[in-house]
């Protein structure tokens, strides 16, 4: 009988915990809690936790991006992105960036009414993907995560939601892997404030939620252009492993020491000197090419106006991280509300349906024209 992802995903974990007495605990001793996502890879779970993850990894294919935060209620167009970019660089940076002053108003404002966890996972899995990735803290700087770290929280505005516990929650029940995008400021650790913030959201957020698949760090250029601001990062990589350790660790294109590579667009796009030092010293490690559903502009926070891709250039993209031995995350941006654009539902839910009846398409590079078209990086 053929039987969906999702399906099969809630089987195996009812039957691994039905079997395990509802424990979730491997019979034999020792007795290792396995999160939901690894349980086809038990056994190599209890000799290697990472080794497992990496495994499910690579033969996850695919995940879904949620970009979400205060600076989604900003109400910006593509029209007046594109126009402002047009400018030049710094009226470019002086728009992207709100002011500290709108964001303290639009908090009061943020009430995420339609932001659906079940929804998104569900999504997920519908487009047979094997992850989700969501925005922990994001342009707008409010923590979507219960954090001693700052009063500037979800919980705190007009949502009084944990968005990040509620999404950890529909993974761990569907047998999804969950990604936590942390923030450019979070991989620093000089000076020893900013060290010890990180070190206590890092700690927050895992040992609140579960199992987690993964750290995933945003701001690698700021690494290239200042290494001295980072040098107790194999500190900070310790303490994710001793709190979960299977769970993995990216840093866009890398320092040399991740566990997989995750650059936007492009997997050897080479930036300067040391990104290419750390390309070869990433070499052979799983690659998970990064995108949009937005364009014309790309985005990964909501834009109203966008331009946003069918299934056939979903599929395309899908194609293309393939050819080059990479996994895709493709990102929604939800609206201001929370909910997941009506465009991006419909290409995702027809992409999974696409790949149900016929598999997963077989590796092709798109040409630069080809990428040209699709407005993408």
């Amino acid at each position: 009988m053929d039987i969906t992802r999702k399906q099969f995903l809630h089987t195996v974990a009812a039957t691994a915990v039905s079997a395990l007495g509802g424990s979730g605990l491997i019979a034999d001793e020792p007795k290792v809690a396995i999160p939901s996502y690894l349980k086809a890879y038990e056994a190599i779970y209890k000799k290697d936790p990472r080794a497992a993850s990496l495994e499910w990894l690579v033969k996850a294919k695919w995940g879904l991006f949620v970009h979400y935060s205060l600076h989604s209620l900003r109400s910006i167009t593509a029209k007046e992105a594109m126009e402002k970019k047009g400018a030049g660089k710094d009226a470019w940076k002086a728009f992207k960036q709100g002011t500290p002053e709108e964001y303290a108003k639009l908090e009061k404002t943020f009430t995420a009414t339609k932001f659906d966890a079940d929804f998104i996972t569900d999504l997920a899995l519908a487009a047979q993907m094997g992850c989700v990735n969501f925005t922990t803290r994001h342009l707008g700087d409010m923590y979507m995560f219960r954090t001693e770290q700052s009063k500037f929280t979800s919980l705190n505005s007009p949502a009084k939601r944990d968005l990040v516990g509620e999404l950890a929650e529909q993974c761990q029940k569907k047998g999804l892997g969950l990604f936590l995008y942390c923030p450019p400021d979070v991989a620093r650790t000089e000076p020893q404030e900013a060290y010890d913030r990180n070190r206590a959201v890092i700690k927050e957020l895992l040992t609140q939620y579960g199992p987690v698949a993964g750290i995933w760090l945003d701001g690698i250029g700021s690494y290239y252009e200042e290494p001295q601001a980072y040098s107790r990062l194999d500190e900070l990589y310790k303490l994710i492993r001793s709190l979960q350790p299977q769970c993995l660790i990216s840093f866009k294109q890398g320092t040399g020491v991740e566990d997989f590579i995750a650059p936007e667009g492009l997997m050897h796009t080479k930036r300067d000197l040391i990104a290419q030092q750390a390309g070869e010293k990433m070499s052979g490690k799983p690659g998970d090419i990064c995108t949009n559903m937005q364009t014309s502009p790309p985005a990964w926070l909501y834009l109203e106006g966008c331009k946003h891709l069918n299934a056939d250039q979903v599929l395309s993209l899908l194609a293309d991280a393939f050819a080059q031995k990479a996994n895709l995350t493709i990102n929604t941006g939800p609206l201001p509300d929370g909910s997941i654009h009506s465009a991006d539902v419909a290409a995702l839910r027809e992409a999974g349906a696409r790949i149900k009846k016929n598999g997963f398409p077989a590796p092709a590079r798109l040409s630069p024209a080809d990428r040209a078209k699709l407005k993408m990086k």
